[in-house]
């Protein structure tokens, strides 16, 4: 009898799947590669390795260009009427927050190896005088919610294979930013293995198959097989606010937006900025043969990327952040029996190993969702154009536009700015030429509560002034 009675079954199944290649290396293999081997097999669904595959390797069809049209946006700029429906809105949105109506859904599955930096990404320092991570500054955010609604903040923390338990030791190691522990659920997107030409499934190491993220799209599954959606719908939660980690302007308690996709009867809504010119390499929402979707910059024809209304505006100029307001109840129904959303396959060269077992590249495939696909299932839905300055700065490339010196230095002027308004003293500026000023988000999250908020003196310190 076998002292690995796994390995007998999940053999027999890669066999019949015309993956039996994944135990080439069986014989060779001391204990711990061997358990490393069987316990990634056992999460791999075959199933849909079979259909991704048949994706990835079927005939390319050409598909008809579809007719594109820009969405209807609820305006930064408002007229009297646009502005009461507004402050409607808020008042719907403060209620939905007063009564713990609404889960905080983060996005974090990534690194930030990108940046230069050993660690989760929500773990990078991009505080502009306190140098605090992204991790500390959203806590901030939902302690000052919760201060403000009066509700214990329910937060669901999508971690990845790579990075969850590092995340986890330092939410432990920070006390939880003064959270309490139980109201942070942490959970973990799917891997899928990457596939060569022919299907057949790549191996990273002797005893490890290659595994990519599933995609953003990913979260929502990951929150129906975690539990999560179920603790969700025990403790009251009607809709997630849900933002990614790369971007420490994020607001995930709008009263604005939450209550304008609760008014409209939304199950999916979303925020926008305007992009800052038609050839900026982003994503706009927009319809697509009638659906609302994210138009992919490369999908986008030329003539209609540069087309502009009456006004001189680009018609497809809202450009998609990643902020979403998602109902539970479509959650579920884009999840139960499997996630609904479609399959993106982008073929690149994957680090592999060949027959013998050397490190080799091969072009092959990798799989993704996107979240964003879910608005193509909605019947409504609102979408929010917010001002860049006040609500995006991502974090995402180690230098240059997007990097972790704009992010701070958009944080410093928007806070200096605030500080203009109240009438307070402004650092020197250092040598970019930005006042380093940071506001903690218990003080005030825009220019109005800042206004009402501020301390008569920031602490003043050698990088700069602090309120806090």
């Amino acid at each position: 009898m076998s002292t690995w009675p796994e390995e007998s079954r999940l053999r027999a199944a890669y066999e019949r799947a015309g993956q039996g290649h994944v135990f080439a290396f069986w014989p060779e293999l001391g204990a711990g590669g061997r358990e490393r081997l069987l316990s990634e097999l056992a999460r791999i669904d075959l199933k849909l390795v079979r259909a991704l595959g048949d994706l990835a390797t079927g005939a390319a069809t050409a598909a008809a260009t579809p007719r594109f049209e820009p969405p209807d946006v609820f305006p930064l700029v408002r007229d009297a009427s646009r502005e009461a429906e507004a402050h409607a809105a808020r008042g719907r949105g403060r209620d939905l927050l007063a009564r713990g109506r609404v889960g905080y859904l983060l996005v974090a599955g990534g690194q930030a190896s990108r940046l230069g930096y050993d660690g989760p990404k929500g773990t990078f320092p991009v505080g502009p005088v306190t140098g605090r991570s992204l991790f500390e500054i959203f806590s901030r955010r939902l302690i000052a919610a919760r201060d403000q609604h009066g509700q214990r903040p329910l937060w669901y923390v999508m971690t990845s294979q790579a990075n969850d338990a590092e995340t986890r030791a330092f939410f432990e190691r920070n006390r939880w930013f003064s959270l309490a522990p139980d109201d942070v659920f942490f959970f973990s997107q799917a891997m899928l293995p990457a596939l060569d030409e022919s299907g057949r499934i790549l191996m990273s190491a002797k005893d490890e198959p290659f595994l990519a993220p599933n995609g953003h799209g990913g979260t929502l599954v990951a929150l129906q097989s975690s539990g999560a959606l179920d603790h969700a719908r025990e403790h009251g939660v009607e809709v997630f606010s849900y933002f990614q980690v790369d971007n420490p302007l994020a607001r995930p308690a709008d009263t604005l937006f939450l209550g304008l996709h609760a008014a409209s009867g939304a199950q999916m809504s979303s925020k926008v900025v305007r992009k800052r010119h038609a050839g900026e390499k982003v994503g706009v929402l927009g319809r697509a043969d009638g659906k609302l979707t994210c138009i992919e910059y490369s999908d986008m024809p030329g003539d209609l990327r540069d087309a502009r209304d009456e006004r001189g505006e680009l018609l497809f100029g809202a450009g998609n952040i990643a902020v979403h307001a998602i109902q539970r109840e479509f959650v579920d129904q884009l999840t139960r029996g499997g996630l609904k959303l479609p399959w993106h396959v982008a073929k690149k060269q994957i680090p592999t190993i060949d027959a013998r077992g050397a490190a080799t590249t091969v072009p092959g495939f990798k799989f993704e969702t996107f979240v964003f696909d879910a608005l193509s299932f909605v019947d409504r839905s609102v979408t929010l154009e917010v001002d860049r300055a006040h609500e995006f700065s991502p974090v995402k490339n180690a230098s240059g536009e997007d990097s972790p010196h704009t992010a701070r230095a958009d944080q410093c002027r928007l806070y200096a700015e605030w500080v203009r308004r109240a009438g307070h003293e402004l650092p020197a500026p250092d040598e970019h030429g930005h006042h380093p000023i940071e506001v903690d988000p218990c003080v005030a999250e825009d220019v109005e509560s800042f206004l009402r908020r501020a301390p008569h003196a920031p602490r003043k310190g050698p990088k700069g002034h602090f309120y806090g």
